[in-house]
């Protein structure tokens, strides 16, 4: 008997309505989408995506973390363990979708191979949807994390405009929050102090509220310097210069902190964008894998010969 000769692209030809008139009527009433074939495709990229995740932080590549983005070999490897682990689940989901489509004996060959990239599609949407689903958290973490690290980051920024100084109104216990309080209120002298909580709790919060105000203010300037000269036996100029080095060596310590806050919310800023850059390059390669590897999936669905015994 005479094979069947191929028409481009690898599918079989057509049958004409003469040859096969039932077979037309039931393809021209069925659905176009054997939904499924697209959900086993996707179960199994799903199910594969979940091995690979699970391998990848065995073998040391959950490093998706925000602030890893740079030159470093683990975030290199990271991004293409991600990729592969797409192009992997993608391309055998979009396989299976292809592969077990039911065959359609009259449609057109160019209809059969959209029909088979759209079921490769939908296998790869599907399978998409449903990681995200069961994944939410770890997605949040990966991509969503940076952005809220930004945030929080920027709070601190707003938060360092009274550091040590807003805290020393809580802390006695010399943990270092109250530093600049007891450098102002050390004395020189040999004979033991009284702690006067009440004393470093009312210096605090003037520091606190002239560094909201960005200066010193005159009078508080003076009234600092008298609890200076009453403490330590300072003369009056000599304790107004300390009040004034201890409040510009806070300021700057206050100026450091929100430079280094902003700057890491920057960092965090530029590196979620580059996470969700790299997972959106790798999600496209996954959709267009998938949609190709139906394709391969239909063909050679479409020249299998089925036997039929008497």
């Amino acid at each position: 008997m005479q094979a069947m000769p191929t028409m481009s692209g690898g599918y079989p030809p057509a049958t004409t309505a003469a040859a096969g008139d039932t077979a037309a009527a039931f393809d021209g009433h069925n659905s176009g989408v054997s939904w499924g074939a697209v959900f086993a495709g996707a179960a199994t990229a799903a199910a594969l995506s979940f091995v690979l995740l699970i391998l990848g932080f065995g073998l040391g590549l959950s490093a998706v973390s925000p602030w890893s983005y740079s030159d470093a070999p683990v975030a290199r490897s990271t991004i293409l363990w991600i990729t592969f682990m797409e192009l992997a689940s993608a391309g055998i989901g979009g396989y299976i979708a292809g592969r077990l489509r039911v065959k359609w004996a009259s449609v057109h060959t160019d209809e059969v191979y959209f029909r088979d990239t759209a079921h490769g599609l939908l296998a790869w949407a599907v399978a998409t949807l449903l990681m995200a689903a069961l994944m939410a958290g770890a997605t949040k973490s990966a991509i969503g994390g940076a952005v809220n690290a930004a945030a929080a980051a920027g709070g601190a920024a707003t938060a360092a405009a009274v550091p040590m100084a807003a805290a020393a109104t809580s802390d006695r216990g010399g943990s270092g929050s109250a530093y600049f309080t007891d450098m102002l209120m050390r004395s020189d002298s040999a004979a033991p102090e009284t702690d006067n909580g009440a004393a470093r709790a009312e210096v605090g919060r003037i520091f606190a509220t002239d560094l909201r105000a960005g200066a010193l203010a005159p009078d508080d300037r003076q009234y600092l310097a008298g609890m200076v000269a009453k403490r330590t036996g300072m003369s009056q100029p000599d304790a107004e210069r300390r009040v004034d080095d201890v409040y510009a060596r806070l300021s700057k310590a206050t100026a450091d902190a929100k430079a280094a806050a902003k700057n890491y919310a920057d960092q965090a800023r530029k590196a979620a964008a580059a996470s969700a850059l790299w997972m959106f390059v790798a999600l496209l390669i996954g959709a267009f894998v998938a949609s190709i590897c139906a394709t391969l999936g239909g063909r050679r669905r479409d020249s299998a010969i089925l036997v039929h015994r008497a």
